[in-house]
């Protein structure tokens, strides 16, 4: 889709939708949600380095949403915020926060050392899920998200994980226990940016929500969308399964913030 039409598309899709914010949570993993003014002000745009920061206006008030990487140390992280030719910083403190240790035994081996085939696939693929992770559209997104499917939690956000006793990246998702066929609905609004099957992830959908906010749901048994397809909040968009690596059926549910996975957590709806 072009990036003039993909922006349309998305400005409609969110054009009479809610924003609420995500809890703040200014450390590895979490968001940081940064106060830049008044909402009667143009809109004011951010970076961190190089990356593009999402906006949003809530309650009156413009906020910046910042994506917080695992590995990042406590201290401080400064963004850069623009309204019309004026440019100013903000300061975020990054505090400490340790996840706790996952160990899980794999039964198809090459899942955890894949031979020099699967390296070249995953490779390929890694490409292509960079590219997703990075595209950001203009349109603000809607950042109150349902739980995609009906389950209890079990394999929370940033678990240092072991599989057959070697350690791996930490969880970047959240897991629900269900089993296979449970459907799996959209969280919000947005457009599917990419359906496929991974070597890891198994069958998976990726939504593109706006300005860099992007979720994942892997392992499906079934997708039932396409690249491109708007979606609505509450639609379906597939069935559990235990595609990909895996101990058994479940969706694992990733939400990516300007390049960086956080807890997906954060974002839903408080009770």
């Amino acid at each position: 889709m072009k990036p003039f039409r993909f922006a349309l598309v998305l400005l409609l899709c969110h054009a009479v939708t809610a924003f609420a914010l995500p809890r703040h949570a200014p450390v590895p993993g979490g968001v940081a949600v940064i106060d830049l003014g008044p909402g009667s002000q143009m809109a004011p745009t951010a970076r961190w380095g190089e990356q593009p920061v999402a906006v949003v206006r809530d309650n009156g008030r413009w906020f910046a949403l910042l994506g917080i990487p695992l590995d990042t140390l406590p201290g401080e992280l400064e963004i850069r915020v623009s309204s019309g030719a004026t440019t100013t910083t903000r300061q975020v403190a990054v505090q400490i926060k340790n996840y706790p240790e996952q160990r899980l035994t794999i039964k198809d081996k090459r899942k955890v050392e894949p031979n020099a085939e699967d390296l070249a696939r995953i490779e390929r693929e890694q490409k292509i899920t960079e590219a997703i992770k990075k595209h950001f559209a203009d349109p603000a997104p809607a950042t109150e998200f349902t739980l995609p499917a009906s389950g209890p939690l079990s394999s929370r956000f940033g678990l240092r994980r072991i599989f057959n006793g070697q350690p791996r990246n930490p969880h970047a998702g959240l897991d629900v226990a269900v089993g296979t066929g449970a459907p799996i609905i959209a969280p919000a609004d947005g457009i599917v940016a990419n359906v496929g099957n991974y070597f890891f992830n198994g069958n998976t959908v990726f939504i593109d929500h706006g300005q860099g906010l992007i979720t994942a749901y892997m392992h499906l048994s079934r997708i039932d969308v396409r690249a491109g397809q708007v979606v609505k909040k509450g639609i379906p968009l597939g069935a559990v399964g235990a595609t990909g690596r895996v101990t058994g059926p479940h969706l694992h549910w990733a939400v990516i913030l300007n390049n960086t996975p956080v807890d997906p957590e954060l974002f839903l709806a408080r009770p």
